[in-house]
Formats: C-alpha cells, sequence, structure tokens
C-alpha cells in the first residue's frame, strides 16, 4: 500500500529516521549490465522505445541496489521528436535536433494531440513497471522542463550557456514563448498518461535553469512549472510532484510554495545546511550529494553522505545526487553511499 513507500511518506512531509533513497540516471552506463541490454537493443532511442528492454534497465538498478524508488527510463528529448522534431544521438557527443528558430520551423511542429502515437511506448513501459517493481519500490515518471527542453530545440544540441535559446528569447519573444507554450501543453498530456500507466510520482527536470537570470527565471522556469503542476493536480489530485529548478540558486527559496511542487530537487552548488534553513522549512527536499563522490568514494564519500543526512534530519528528505551519476562511476561506491545513508 503507498502508505508503506518510504519515499511517498517523505513526499507527504513525513520525517524519517533513514531518509528513502534513489539516484538520478541510476540506470545508466556505470552499470555493465545497462550497457549489456543497450548493446541488445542497438541504440539509445531504441532502448527508450523498446517497454521490454525500457523495463530491463529500469528494473536493473532496483536489483542491484534495492533503491526505494525506480524512476522510469526515457530522455527528455522524446517530447521534442513526438512534436514532430528529428532528434538523433551522436557517439560519445549526444543528442541533435533539428531546430526551432523561425516560425517557419515552428508551423512544422505537430499539435499536442498527436504526440501519444509517439510516446505509447513509453506509457506501455510505465504500465510493466508497475507490475514489475518490488511492492515497495515507489515509480517515478518525469519530463524535461519546457525552458530547457526549449533550449535544445532551439540550439539543435545541447550548449554550454543555452546561448541560442537565450538570443531567441530577446531578439523573437513571441516566437520563443510559442514554442514554451507548445512544449508546456505536451508536458502536461505527457505527465498525464505516464500517471494513469502507473507512474506514482512525477518530476520535472528544468536541469538549465540556472541559466535564467533575474525576472527571466519566474517566467521561464517557476511559472511553466507552476502551470504543469496545477494542471496535473487538478487530474491527479494525489500524485506528488518533485521540481529540480537546476543551479536555482537563492531562487530555490519560495520554489515549492510558489510551483505547489510536493518536493525540490537540489543540486550540488548549495550547502545542504544552507537548504534545510532556507527551502526546507516549506517541505520535503530532495539531494544532494556531488556525483563526484560515486567516482571517487573513500571516506570523503561518507563523510559527506553523513554530512547531508544530518542536516536534513529534521524535517522531510529523500537523499539522492546533486545531478545525475555519471559514466566512469565505480558500482561499488554507490553502494557505499546505500550503506551509509541505512546505517546512519
Amino acid at each position: 500500500m503507498a502508505e508503506t513507500k518510504t519515499l511517498l511518506k517523505a513526499l507527504a512531509g513525513e520525517q524519517q529516521d533513514v531518509p528513502p533513497i534513489w539516484m538520478m540516471r541510476q540506470a545508466g552506463r556505470y552499470l555493465p549490465e545497462y550497457r549489456a541490454t543497450r548493446a541488445q537493443a542497438g541504440d539509445f532511442l531504441k532502448l527508450c522505445y523498446n517497454p521490454e528492454l525500457a523495463t530491463e534497465v529500469t528494473l536493473q538498478p532496483i536489483r542491484r541496489y534495492g533503491f526505494d524508488a525506480a524512476i522510469l527510463f526515457a530522455d527528455i528529448l522524446l517530447v521534442p521528436q513526438a512534436l514532430g522534431a528529428d532528434l538523433w544521438f551522436v557517439t560519445g557527443e549526444g543528442p541533435r535536433l533539428s531546430t526551432v528558430t523561425t516560425q517557419a520551423d515552428f508551423d512544422k511542429l505537430g499539435p499536442v494531440s498527436d504526440i501519444h502515437e509517439v510516446l505509447n511506448p513509453i506509457y506501455e513501459t510505465v504500465k510493466l513497471l508497475s507490475r514489475e517493481l518490488p511492492s515497495e519500490t515507489t515509480l517515478i515518471g518525469f519530463a524535461g522542463a519546457p525552458w530547457t527542453v526549449a533550449t535544445y530545440m532551439i540550439a539543435g544540441r545541447g550548449t554550454p550557456d543555452q546561448g541560442p535559446a537565450h538570443l531567441l528569447r530577446q531578439e523573437n519573444n513571441a516566437l520563443f514563448e510559442a514554442l514554451l507554450e507548445r512544449i508546456t501543453a505536451a508536458t502536461i498530456e505527457y505527465l498525464s498518461m505516464q500517471i494513469e500507466a502507473g507512474a506514482e510520482v512525477v518530476k520535472i527536470f528544468d536541469s538549465w535553469a540556472g541559466s535564467l537570470k533575474g525576472d527571466a527565471f519566474q517566467k521561464y522556469s517557476l511559472e511553466p512549472a507552476r502551470v504543469i503542476t496545477a494542471a496535473l493536480k487538478a487530474r491527479h489530485p494525489n500524485v506528488p510532484i518533485i521540481g529540480f529548478p537546476r543551479e536555482a540558486g537563492d531562487k530555490y527559496i519560495g520554489f515549492a510554495k510558489a510551483t505547489g511542487v510536493d518536493c525540490v530537487a537540489l543540486d550540488n552548488s548549495v550547502s545542504p545546511e544552507w537548504a534545510a534553513a532556507n527551502v526546507q522549512v516549506d517541505g520535503c527536499v530532495q539531494g544532494n550529494l556531488a556525483s563526484r563522490h560515486m567516482v571517487t568514494g573513500g571516506q570523503d564519500l561518507v563523510d559527506e553522505t553523513r554530512a547531508i543526512v544530518k542536516a536534513f534530519k529534521g524535517g522531510a528528505h529523500i537523499f539522492n545526487l546533486g545531478h545525475g551519476i555519471t559514466p566512469d562511476a565505480d558500482p561499488a561506491n554507490v553502494q557505499l553511499m546505500i550503506d551509509t545513508v541505512r546505517e546512519g
């Protein structure tokens, strides 16, 4: 039953002696079993769209480590692909998309109502996972936040400073906002279908929120998160939502109240002591061990893990990294982190 799941307890605001644990990108290239399954699939996108294999890689870290939550294996760029953008991955370099920089580009995108035809395999994966996960493990669905997704759609790839998106925002704001609105509407429908398929929690990843300064953060990170959260809460009032405006800095303060999310995920550029005093006062927080500890391990990993648990022990907390685990991580260090959290 839901109330026995430690992650759902935390999201309901309950303080627990041992915080629940999961890890961003926990199904990934640091695991040999993931690499084998990806090779079987043929490539990354084929893996995302194969429900049986996507289920398998989602379950792999649960079998190995017993995390308290599993996060759906997918990618934030499936939404632009479902809207009609071309998407492919370059080995060793990452994603590439057809760009949206003109009205003509925007006009080529399809309507939100058409996205499910492309995304149905993802919903099938969620259905499989909801049947196959251990009864104590919470299933998390996710999507990219509109700003972060838009940065890839505008530049056609990841960029160091999200410069092309900032340029379009300044030079053709009407087009930029129309694109954000389309992504926002698609994200609501996508996450709603994940919930209907069995996701118990959803997370909104705004990986590039930190590059939005001043009022732009309010308009293009916080406000879309509020709109998405309100729409999902209207349809699925009992499903918690985690927001992750990465590198928001002092704009983490008040984010939960302003958007309605049930939990704020924190990157490791803020200290847990600061976050406990300024963010956790509004409810559950998630984070925020630096990913590098999964590579380097040792006593530093143990000490930092204990410090984070101690800092957040006064309220609801989900233990996680401050960003995704990297491919060069040592699986043994993941086990050390989990043992440290659970042994206290």
